[in-house]
């Protein structure tokens, strides 16, 4: 498996080289993306009460983006509107992507990974102002099985509580290296590393992860390439999963799972940067 993975920018990341590895054993799994699939921060990690905080540029990030304070949402109506600006569509992946069913998560949920490495449906935790998930996929079409996509949209109270989000997901990388997504639907032989804004040009985010496994379900078979890649700025967090079927190449799961991050990195920059 080649795990040179493309990252914001068009760049290969020579991910063996600065990973943090993880090893996993792969099993039989059915189910949604692992886009929806991120734990929250703790409930007292940093969440505050008020509106959001981190009205400054972001920390390590290099360009002219420059966030307006008056645009940062602090209630859940104002985070919500911004989640519909900011959260990918089909033309975010490209020609051949269409809506899966459900397209839309309940929005009164939060996945949680438990003790048992298994991923459940619960409350949002209190640092949450609001988050969406979209499912999608490349239909099956000449040999080819489904390859299945989701993108997720978090808005936090601070950015504190975003960087603990981030902070937890390669903690659960770490716990679990394999991990069930739903009924039939697993992860594993997991690879995870992260660049903050700055390091190795990495200049799109504040924060910036990419894991890549193997994905693998009771419906579609495998082992299949699986790719997933979040990033925070601000009080925000984004992230696409990609997960493959029988006949889809690495490139084609990356190549989507990256189109879409970077597109919605540059609506959410559009969204709240301060106007001239």
């Amino acid at each position: 498996m080649d795990f040179r993975v493309p990252l914001p920018g068009n760049r290969l990341w020579p991910l063996a080289l600065v990973a943090v590895v993880l090893t996993g054993c792969s099993g039989t799994a059915d189910g949604s993306g692992r886009a929806e699939e991120r734990s929250a921060p703790p409930a007292n990690g940093g969440a505050g009460s008020g509106g959001a905080t981190g009205t400054g540029p972001p920390a390590g990030a290099a360009g002219s983006f420059r966030p307006d304070p008056a645009r940062l949402p602090g209630t859940p109506a104002a985070a919500r509107s911004l989640i519909d600006r900011v959260m990918a569509d089909t033309d975010s992946f490209g020609a051949e992507v269409v809506k899966r069913s459900p397209y839309e998560s309940d929005p009164t949920t939060w996945p949680v990974l438990d003790e048992d490495c298994v991923w459940q449906q619960r409350k949002p935790a209190d640092s949450v102002l609001a988050t969406l998930t979209r499912s999608f996929e490349v239909p099956a079409a000449g040999g080819k099985g489904p390859l299945r996509l989701a993108a997720v949209v978090t808005v936090h109270r601070t950015r504190e509580d975003a960087t603990w989000e981030m902070a937890e997901s390669i903690e659960e990388s770490m716990r679990c290296p394999t991990q069930q997504l739903r009924a039939g639907e697993q992860i594993g032989y997991l690879l995870a590393a992260g660049l903050l804004g700055g390091e190795t040009n990495q200049t799109n985010a504040e924060d910036s992860l990419t894991e890549v496994g193997q994905y693998q379900s009771s419906e579609l078979g495998g082992p299949h390439h699986y790719s997933w890649q979040q990033s925070q700025t601000l009080q925000f967090t984004l992230a696409v999963t990609g997960k493959g079927a029988k006949g889809r190449t690495e490139r084609e799961v990356d190549a989507l799972v990256l189109q879409a991050h970077s597109a919605m990195l540059v609506r959410l920059e559009s969204a709240v940067e301060k106007q001239s």
